[in-house]
């Protein structure tokens, strides 16, 4: 049966897009090595998810090299083995905080952030990290490689019902219903923590925009996302 669900056309789309998205990051410069995962929960609720393998540079991953696993982390189809971190990771957050779309990475302007004694984005400065305005988690207690399933339950746990999660010393988590969404999230949260980072090393006093502008700037954004189908679309005809 999960074959057979893995090659239905439905399935297909899903691994082309996830896919895509794994591309696009690379080209974004988002990438580590073979390192992190992007995983997108199949819409029939049976606690399945695709997976990108171990092993594969993101810019050289194709639809067919996608994986599905199940919660526990046993892989049920697929040409390709799974690292054991992405299935403790990811499947917790998909069974503890519900998240359809999980797009963890290490990529270096975010982590930097996490890496200083606030550990997260300042959603008060940018136009791009008002976008984030109460949707980030910050788990801080960085406990080395999730190579448990108790680990991955914690970071699961720390990040509770936030679309965005901060994990110290380590890298980023971008959660969203839509792998388009979940993806334009995860750049423009990039290029906002990039220029929080490239203002905070000029040594001038940072400018933070008052709470009430950032909150309407936030449901402004957040209310439109015509913009982030766009931009997956655009990243289809380009890569």
């Amino acid at each position: 049966m999960h074959l057979r669900d893995f090659e239905s056309d439905s399935v297909k789309r899903l691994r082309a897009d996830l896919a895509l998205a794994l591309r696009a990051a690379a080209h974004h410069g988002l990438a580590e090595g073979v390192c992190n995962h992007f995983s997108l929960e199949l819409p029939d609720q049976s606690g399945r998810f695709l997976l990108n393998p171990r092993g594969l540079l993101w810019s050289e991953v194709q639809a067919d090299d996608i994986v599905m696993i199940d919660t526990d982390g046993n892989k049920l189809a697929g040409r390709h083995e799974v690292e054991s971190t992405a299935m403790y990771i990811h499947a917790a957050i998909h069974r503890i905080c519900k998240k359809a779309c999980v797009l963890h990475t290490h990529m270096p302007y975010s982590t930097a952030l996490t890496l200083t004694s606030d550990r997260a984005l300042d959603t008060h400065l940018s136009q791009n990290a008002m976008r984030f305005l109460n949707r980030v988690a910050i788990d801080d207690q960085y406990n080395g490689l999730a190579l448990d399933a108790s680990e991955g339950e914690r970071i699961a746990r720390a990040m509770g019902t936030a679309d965005i999660a901060f994990l110290g010393n380590h890298g980023v988590v971008v959660c969203a219903d839509r792998i388009d969404y979940a993806y334009d999230d995860l750049y423009f949260l990039e290029r906002a923590c990039q220029a929080q980072v490239l203002a905070q090393s000029t040594g001038r006093q940072l400018v933070p925009v008052n709470a009430k502008l950032a909150k309407h700037v936030a449901e402004q954004m957040i209310s439109e996302r015509l913009q982030s189908e766009l931009f997956f679309k655009a990243l289809g005809r380009t890569l």
